[in-house]
């Protein structure tokens, strides 16, 4: 019976990284950073899937709507959009109809040159992803409003560097055999 009390009050062992081993001191603080790095992309891509499925969308679509309203007036040419994402002018054609479609995007053309066009984001669409996207904003935000100005700091110089370090990364090719 003492072992079982004894278990109980220690903290559960910790369970072997797939990369990263398990040895202690800064090895083991660095896993854990990584570790929990992983656990919020995870959960921030199921949170994206959840807002996109509630609102009928691809990722792209929200992507480019996102894209738009980070404007100063909420358009960009459709070529814009293919860097962005990078995607074909075909994909983009057939991403912006089913977003003009559901009203959140509109055709305008270019008063400087009649034969190419802007793609604007529509009030309904700006109004739509603020009302889906707003609530998590605001938890996020108060997470980080409620970190000291040195932990603010710490944590977004380590983005930034960590952003560079993947930046970096060139894909591997794999020889067929």
């Amino acid at each position: 019976m003492a072992d079982v009390d004894a278990q109980t009050s220690e903290e559960p062992p910790a369970t072997a990284g797939y990369w990263y081993d398990e040895s202690p001191g800064q090895r083991e603080r660095a896993r854990r950073v990584l570790e929990a790095l992983r656990t919020y992309r995870a959960a921030e891509s199921a949170m994206r899937r959840r807002t996109r499925d509630s609102m009928s969308m691809g990722e792209n679509e929200l992507l480019a709507l996102r894209y738009l309203l980070r404007q100063p007036d909420h358009s960009a040419r459709p070529a814009e959009l293919v860097k962005y994402l990078g995607v074909t002018s075909a994909s983009i054609t057939t991403m912006l109809d089913r977003l003009e479609k559901t009203g959140r995007i509109e055709r305008l053309a270019n008063p400087a040159d009649r034969r190419s066009i802007f793609v604007k984001a529509t009030t309904h669409a700006n109004e739509e992803v603020r009302e889906t996207l707003g609530r998590m904003h605001g938890l996020m935000y108060d997470v980080a409003v409620g970190m000291s100005p040195e932990a603010q700091e710490h944590v977004v110089d380590f983005l930034r560097r960590m952003s560079d370090a993947v930046d970096g990364v060139d894909p591997v090719v794999v020889e067929e055999p």
